[in-house]
C-alpha cells in the first residue's frame, strides 16, 4: 500500500513563497508521473504541475513562472516550490503519483495553502 504524505503548508501573505513536500512510502515502484492537484472552495480540482521520472516537468499557465516541480531522492520525493504567491493561489494542496499516463492511482491527504492580500 502506497502512502503520500504532504508538508509545508501554511498562511503567507501576497508575494511570499511556500515549499511543499511530499514523501512517497509503502510498496514503492518507479512511478511514471508525480504531481501536485489544488482545489480552492467552491471551484474544481485543478492540476498545478508534475513531473515525469525523468525529469520532465510541466505546469498550469496559472502557476508557470513562479512555481517550480522537483523530485529527487530516490526520486519517490516531490516538492513544490511556489514564489510570487497570490490569494487565488489559496486552496488544498494534493500529493499525486501514477504508474502509467492516466488519472492519478494515489493521492495524499492534502496540505492548505492559504494566501492573504
Amino acid at each position: 500500500q502506497v502512502q503520500l504524505v504532504e508538508s509545508g503548508g501554511g498562511l503567507v501573505q501576497a508575494g511570499g513563497s511556500l515549499r511543499l513536500s511530499c514523501v512517497a512510502s509503502g510498496s514503492i515502484a518507479s512511478f511514471y508521473m508525480m504531481g501536485w492537484y489544488r482545489q480552492a472552495p467552491g471551484k474544481q480540482r485543478e492540476l498545478v504541475a508534475t513531473i515525469t521520472f525523468g525529469g520532465s516537468a510541466d505546469y498550469a499557465d496559472s502557476v508557470r513562472g513562479r512555481f517550480t516541480i522537483s523530485r529527487y531522492g530516490a526520486k519517490n520525493t516531490v516538492s513544490l516550490q511556489m514564489n510570487s504567491l497570490k490569494p487565488e493561489d489559496t486552496a488544498v494542496y494534493f500529493c499525486t503519483a501514477k504508474y502509467e499516463a492516466r488519472e492519478p492511482d494515489y493521492w495524499g491527504q492534502g496540505t492548505q495553502v492559504t494566501i492573504s492580500s
